[in-house]
């Protein structure tokens, strides 16, 4: 499996996590300009951006550890055009769904309120 194929599966893995855990998915791989959010869903009376996160291996370390400061800042400019777009009024929390798959095993873990923006 490709580094691709690899993002692709890890993608459809939490898609079906989260619609298991009662998430509405609104959209997925929702791009402005050259950046992108995963997955965007609803639960309750909160709107949930996931970043997702698949790597063959933990290695050198757990995939979510990718989703560094700038990569936050960058899913929350995305985010707020989101917003602008869809006129959304419902509080936001950002997740992270870090994935180690390969032939041997498939670990997933759901990182809720993974990070907040700041200023």
């Amino acid at each position: 499996m490709n580094h691709i194929e690899l993002g692709q599966a890890g993608e459809n893995i939490a898609v079906n996590h989260l619609i298991s855990i009662g998430h509405e998915i609104i959209v997925r791989n929702y791009t402005w300009k050259k950046s992108e959010i995963d997955i965007v869903s609803k639960l309750e009376n909160q709107l949930i951006i996931t970043e997702v996160k698949t790597r063959n291996s933990d290695a050198l370390g757990k995939p979510y550890l990718s989703v560094n400061k700038r990569k936050q800042q960058q899913i929350i400019k995305v985010t707020n055009q989101f917003i602008i777009e869809n006129d959304v009024n419902e509080e936001i929390r950002f997740d992270i769904i870090s994935i180690v798959l390969n032939r041997n095993r498939m670990n997933l873990e759901h990182i809720e309120n993974a990070f907040y923006p700041l200023r």
